[in-house]
């Protein structure tokens, strides 16, 4: 997408042949030529994106992934910024049918986190349910927990398709005023991309079944091929949450074999894992609204 922005847009207006006389005087409503403060901030925090997203496997945790969507979150909120400006109003205001485009692809995401949010409360719920199940040794009420759990990853899975599907369709805006903006709303979109598919695979991945590493091997090098078809930012990755992934199955069955000391160690690592998913509840939450209020400021400059 950034690409085609490079390929479409100028920064200034087109200077008139030297051999044609100019009839008359033609005034630029774009940013100025000087990059804006706020552009500069906004491609220091995709910077940081892009460094937080390069972590490690043993940084994959709740802490790294609420990390992550706080960043997400900020770069919004600097981009509702820019979005807000005079200057941008008006050189958005001149390409309506592009900023439509852009209307759709915010409304795709503000749908996919609304999802989000919906399946993960559900699953909070649950995983309280499961807390007082396992004090009171009931595997009945648990195993609607361990269903909760393989739900929530097929919904996830989903999620990751759809926001793949974004991605590979996102429309191809021809000009959006300037170069400079249309490539910081363009990285915006890759960023909101690259975060969301950490978040919700990550989860898929931690609460749905476990493939064999050559499974793994041969799925790998199929998203590989299927990466450089259609240009997508990153291969899926097959890394789990770390917090997901101590709470198994040997958590919720068996209960009535387990000692006292298994039931505390079981509910401990419960009451730990709930506490995570409230934390990625409420940062989904905080994406889902800057989504709504970029989109907002879009269509402010359209009707305004």
């Amino acid at each position: 997408m950034v690409g085609v922005f490079r390929r479409s847009l100028s920064f200034n207006p087109s200077r008139p042949s030297p051999k044609q006389p100019i009839s008359h005087h033609t005034r630029s409503i774009s940013l100025p030529c000087r990059s804006h403060p706020l552009i500069s901030q906004l491609r220091d925090k995709i910077t940081d994106l892009h460094s937080w997203s390069e972590a490690t496997t043993s940084s994959r945790t709740s802490a790294w992934l609420c990390d992550g969507l706080s960043r997400l979150r900020d770069l919004h909120d600097c981009l509702e910024d820019i979005l807000q400006l005079p200057q941008t109003q008006e050189s958005l205001r001149r390409q309506p049918h592009s900023v439509e485009k852009l209307l759709e692809d915010f409304l795709r995401f503000v749908d996919v986190y609304g999802i989000f949010q919906t399946s993960i409360l559900a699953l909070k719920e649950e995983q309280s349910a499961a807390q007082v199940a396992i004090r009171k040794r009931d595997e009945s009420k648990t195993a609607l927990c361990l269903k909760a759990r393989k739900r929530t990853a097929k919904e996830m899975r989903k999620l990751v398709a759809t926001v793949r599907c974004i991605e590979r369709l996102a429309s191809p805006v021809v000009s959006v005023g300037d170069a400079e903006l249309a490539d910081a709303i363009g990285e915006v979109v890759e960023a909101t991309v690259t975060v969301s598919v950490e978040l919700f695979n990550g989860i898929a991945v931690s609460l749905g079944p476990k493939k064999s590493s050559a499974w793994s091997y041969i799925g790998l090098i199929r998203l590989k091929k299927k990466a450089k078809k259609v240009n997508y930012v990153n291969v899926i990755s097959e890394e789990g949450i770390k917090e997901f992934e101590e709470v198994g199955t040997e958590c919720l069955v068996g209960l009535r074999k387990k000692s006292d000391e298994e039931i505390r160690k079981a509910s401990m690592k419960m009451r730990e894992l709930e506490t995570c998913i409230g934390g990625i509840e409420n940062g989904g939450e905080r994406i889902f609204r800057s989504l709504i209020n970029a989109r907002v400021s879009l269509l402010n400059s359209l009707t305004q």
